[in-house]
């Protein structure tokens, strides 16, 4: 079984999320999300709309993601990709190089955001 493993905050669910969900489901047969905790987001100055728990609710019930676990550092994607026996990572292009370091763990893969929409914009848009 390929296991493949992406993190992000996934708030304000939108076709963007979906669509690198989907995309990185079709890189293996198991898709892990690291999902970023209220506290982490908080140190990153960042607020999500919802909850860590409403927003792993959500992840959830996506039929692309197969389990959610909680991102509570920069520093534990190596023991999650070891401790999971991953074999891929993927991350949104915007990201690329940043995470070139788990080369020595599993592949890498950055894939090309969605144009047009992010969490940011929508945020920015409802706020005009």
């Amino acid at each position: 079984m390929k296991k493949v493993i992406t993190y992000g905050t996934y708030d304000l669910l939108h076709v963007g999320h979906i669509n690198l969900l989907r995309r990185a489901k079709e890189l293996g047969d198991y898709l892990i999300v690291g999902l970023s905790t209220d506290e982490f987001n908080a140190g990153k100055h960042k607020e999500a709309y919802h909850t860590y728990e409403d927003r792993k609710i959500i992840l959830e019930s996506i039929k692309y993601v197969d389990e959610v676990i909680p991102e509570a550092t920069w520093e534990q994607k190596i023991d999650d990709v070891v401790n999971n026996k991953v074999d891929i990572f993927v991350m949104g292009d915007d990201w690329k190089g940043k995470f070139d370091f788990l080369k020595d763990y599993c592949e890498v893969i950055y894939l090309p955001r969605t144009a047009g929409i992010s969490t940011t914009k929508i945020k920015t848009d409802l706020h005009g």
